[in-house]
């Protein structure tokens, strides 16, 4: 039998069926929007889900075929329109609309053409879901994170990118295959810019109740050492390049990935994800929107939380952070 529990004004659901009347609005009905969509509905993450793009075909037919599957989904709704009032007093906005990455092209390099569809856009999507909680997706999120948040005039806990929640997701899968556990149980953070700096964090990371740094050997017998952790560190940067080579994008783990955050702020989890936000003297870093552990519930991104780092590590973020600050300086940020 479902109960109910009201959290923040917001009636829920329990048992995984998401906010009874909860609205998400995902920006943009390309590979990684309509995925989302879809990821939203088959997970209950949301009772109403809209697509708004400018390609009307587009848009709608990804909304109806979506649709047509909802007898087997939790009980929900989905629509797509080009006009942007289908908006409409959202509890999130999620903005996935940005230029395309091509092969071999890194997530800056994107950072112009997505910034100049930002100006556009956020006023307006603002303009319709004032109280919505935004969540970045577009590419280079992080400094587009930081550009989308100063254009919106929003308070920052409102407005914060999905960071590096993927990129965690990743490291965790190929830790878990290389010691032969669950994936469940590995407790480990990629921190920093959600590209080619970005750092994981080695120091703090478990597996169960073991510092991952004491774990002995992995699945062929030899042991978690410098050399595997930085093949690890590598396979988890390059990864997202091998799959565009592949096949033109990502979507699926992003999908299922964003759906995650979505579902700690409706359902108010306080759940600890390494999104991005602007950050204000963490580890002396301030100004800037980067990935670090943070407390995502109701009222968007909380507190950021403070692993133990070692030195390298806190001078990677800062390296990490300067990157991002540089480029986003270009654009007038």
């Amino acid at each position: 039998m479902t109960e109910l529990d009201e959290v923040g004004g917001r009636v829920e659901l329990l048992g995984g069926q998401g906010a009874e009347r909860s609205k998400v609005a995902i920006v943009g009905a390309g590979a990684v929007g309509s995925t989302l969509a879809y990821a939203c509905l088959l997970r209950g993450a949301a009772r109403e889900v809209v697509l708004f793009d400018l390609n009307r075909a587009k848009v709608e037919a990804e909304a109806l075929d979506i649709a047509h599957g909802i007898q087997f989904t939790p009980m929900g709704e989905v629509d797509g329109s080009d006009d942007i009032a289908i908006c409409s007093d959202a509890d999130v906005v999620v903005i996935t609309a940005g230029a395309k990455q091509k092969p071999g092209q890194s997530r800056l390099d994107l950072a112009g053409a997505t910034i100049d569809i930002m100006r556009d856009l956020v006023p307006r999507l603002v303009e319709v879901a004032p109280r919505a909680t935004y969540i970045m997706v577009a590419n280079p999120v992080d400094v587009v994170t930081y550009a989308g948040l100063k254009i919106s005039g929003l308070p920052d806990n409102q407005f914060f990118g999905s960071g590096t929640v993927l990129d965690t997701s990743r490291l965790r899968y190929l830790v878990a295959r290389e010691c032969g556990v669950a994936v469940q149980n590995v407790h480990a953070y990629v921190a920093g810019e959600h590209g080619d700096s970005e750092i994981p964090l080695w120091s703090s990371a478990m597996i169960g109740a073991v510092p991952l740094l004491q774990w002995g050997q992995t699945v062929d017998g030899g042991m978690l050492n410098e050399e595997v952790r930085g093949r690890i560190s590598a396979d988890v940067v390059n990864s997202a390049y091998k799959i565009i080579a592949g096949k033109g994008a990502t979507n699926y783990a992003v999908g299922l990935a964003v759906t995650r955050i979505i579902e700690a702020v409706l359902r108010d989890e306080d759940r600890v994800l390494s999104v991005s936000s602007l950050l204000d003297d963490y580890l002396e870093i301030s100004d800037v929107c980067l990935s670090v552990p943070s407390i995502v519930g109701s009222q968007g991104v909380g507190r950021r939380l403070v692993p133990v780092v070692t030195e390298n590590e806190r001078s990677g973020l800062v390296r990490s952070a300067e990157s991002i600050r540089a480029v986003a300086s270009k654009f007038g940020f």
